[in-house]
Formats: structure tokens, sequence, C-alpha cells
């Protein structure tokens, strides 16, 4: 009869937790459809085969100026090859060339007519960032060279200007394009989202809540009743774990329609994985929000983990970017294992066998964590 109440009791307080997150209109926007503008944004914009505009500062000879000048010069490169644009708001002169690359992608090239000051101007401002100019023996290509873009737009230009015609295509006869599953950015990009909100949801809607309740002297009232405290606080995990599930798998629905995603690997592991990333995180939201009851002090905390996690696990971009002495350290992060694991389930085929030491990992920092935040908290 006890333990029937007990259980009861947990289901009452899972039911309660529920209703109070849902009440909340920001969760529906924040957890379900802000992660689903993110990849919708930057699925397209790095995924999607738009024309690249590049912007280039033309100094063309003064009349009058006198020297040796060799024949093929800018003038007659860009009056040849370019179409001539006449905008009122600029005299000076513009011309826009249009070259057509099925693989690498088209590429639009405006060049604008101006002198060294106006050129100077506009390259510290970001608008333009090669310059180009006549020389006496060749094209004279002005600009940072720790810059990559601009980079490559000298190497297309300096493949172009001088020739007698335009051949784009044999430029890139040699280039496959990869086309193999998995290798876009969108496909490295929604495991990261999906890791992301999982660490977000829990730090922020686990710690966060509880030390506002701590602040507002709820704890101390719910343990003034014949509440179990460990079903507090397990009541508080299964409903955060539900949520994320639910917001996880509507972001995931909606990348297979969107951006024809698959799931390479094994789904049963995945949702293993999943699990285990949503134990080790209510872990460290309940240890982190074991003590304080200050809100200040609870928000600092958690970005404390939230952000240093966020920028090196490789979310957005590959955690290898940084030293390699750094590497070691950033694979032994929480959300640095979930994410390469849901990642490799995603994109690699990876299985159970390949996945399980992050599963163990995950769910024995969980289940530290849990047990230290449990015998240090706090309730009034």
């Amino acid at each position: 009869m006890n333990r029937w109440i007990r259980n009861k009791q947990l289901w009452q307080l899972i039911l309660a937790l529920t209703r109070e997150i849902i009440r909340e209109p920001g969760v529906l926007f924040w957890g379900i459809l802000f992660p689903i503008l993110m990849s919708l944004g930057l699925g397209l914009a790095f995924t999607q085969k738009a024309d690249v505009i590049r912007k280039v500062a033309v100094i063309l000879p003064e009349h009058g100026s006198t020297g040796l000048i060799r024949p093929q010069t800018l003038t007659s490169f860009l009056d040849m090859n370019c179409e001539k644009i006449t905008d009122p708001e600029n005299d000076n002169g513009q011309w826009k060339l249009y070259l057509l690359d099925n693989k690498l992608g088209n590429s639009v090239f405006f060049f604008y007519k101006m002198d060294w000051d106006q050129a100077m101007i506009m390259l510290k401002r970001g608008t333009i960032n090669v310059i180009i100019s006549d020389g006496t023996n060749e094209t004279e290509y002005h600009f940072d060279p720790h810059n990559p873009d601009a980079q490559l737009t000298y190497i297309k230009l300096n493949g172009l200007i001088g020739k007698s015609e335009i051949i784009a295509v044999e430029a890139t006869a040699n280039v496959k394009p990869l086309t193999v599953t998995g290798t876009r950015y969108i496909d490295f990009l929604l495991p990261g989202l999906i890791t992301m909100g999982v660490m977000m949801s829990c730090m922020w809607g686990i710690s966060y809540g509880l030390i506002e309740k701590r602040s507002k002297k709820l704890l101390r009232r719910f343990i003034a009743t014949p509440m179990k405290k460990s079903h507090f606080l397990f009541a508080q995990i299964t409903v955060r774990i539900i949520m994320n599930f639910l917001e996880s798998s509507v972001l995931l629905v909606f990348a297979l329609f969107a951006f024809k995603m698959t799931i390479q690997g094994d789904i049963p592991a995945l949702i293993l994985m999943f699990l285990a990333g949503n134990f080790a995180f209510a872990g460290i939201a309940i240890f982190v929000s074991s003590h304080t009851s200050n809100t200040e002090v609870g928000n600092g905390l958690i970005n404390a983990i939230v952000f240093p996690m966020m920028i090196l696990s490789g979310i957005f971009f590959s955690y290898h970017n940084f030293p390699d002495w750094s590497i070691k350290v950033i694979q032994i992060l929480p959300l640095t294992m979930l994410t390469d694991g849901i990642r490799s389930i995603f994109n690699e085929g990876a299985g159970f066998k390949d996945v399980a030491f992050q599963i163990f990992a995950l769910t024995t920092t969980g289940a530290l964590f849990f047990t230290a935040g449990l015998r240090i908290f706090k309730w009034h």
C-alpha cells in the first residue's frame, strides 16, 4: 500500500511539473520553433548553391598618363568581357562579370572604378576585398593575404585577366563534386542543435527552476509535505527528458522533410545515446542548483558551464580548429561526447558498439553528479 502511494505521488509530481512547463508560451517558441528556425536559416545559407557576389575596386590610368602600358589592359578586359552598368549614383563606372560554374557555384564580379583613397576606404569598411590596377608588365593585385575570400577572388581573376577569351568551365574540369550522404553542413549542424538543445533545456529548465523555487521559499513548502525528496528531483528529470524528446523529434522530422536528411546508423543506439545525454546534463543541473538560492549566482554558474561547451564542443564548427593540445580535453566534455555520438549515428552509420563508451561515460557522469547533488541539496 505504501509503495502504491509513493508511485502515485511520483506520477502526480510529474503531471504537475509538466503542466507548469506547457503553460508557458515561451516553451513552444524557444524549445520547438526557435531550433527549427535556426536549422532552416543555417541550412539554407550553407546548403543552397547561390551565386557568390564579389566586389572589386579597379584603379585605371588617368587620361594623359605616360608610360609603357600592356596591350591587354584592364580597360580592354572590362570592355570586352564585362557588362557595362549605368548607375546614376556612380559616374566613375561599373562593370559586371558573370561566371557560370555548375560544380563550384556561379560567381558574379562587380568592378568599381575609383581612386586609391576611395578604394582604401571601401577596403577598410569591408565593401571590397581586392584592389586591382594596371602595372607596366602585369596586372597588380592588392589585398590582405590573410583574408581567404580575397585570396579566392585573386585566384579566379588572375586566371581570367589577360586572356583573349574567358573559359570558366575548363578550370574546374577535374573537379568531382561530392554527393555522399552526410557531407552537407546541415548534416553536421542538426545533431549539434539537438545536443545543444538538450544541454540548454536541462541546465536552464532544471537548474534555474530549482534555484528560483528555493529563492521563493517553495522548496521549503514542498518538504513540509509527505513528499519523498528524491521523487521531486526524479520528477524534474523525467519531465525534462520527455520535453527534450518531443522538441528534438519535431526538429528531426522537420529536417527529414525539409533537407532530406537520413539517419544512417542504429535507431536504438540513437535513443540510448539521447537518454544518456539527457541524464548526464540533468545530473549536472541538479548538482549546480543544489546549494545557491541567489538567482544571479545561479545564472553565472549555469553560464560558466553552458557557454564554454557550446563554443568548444563542435556545435557550429569542428573543434579540431582549436590547438592540438586542447583536443583531448574538449573530447571528454559531456556535450562533445553527446554530439560526437549522435553525429556518428546520423552520418557515419554507427551502431551501439561504436557509441557504447559515450553512453557509459554520460550515464556515469549523470549518476555521479546526481548523487553528489542529492547529498548536498539545500531545501531551504
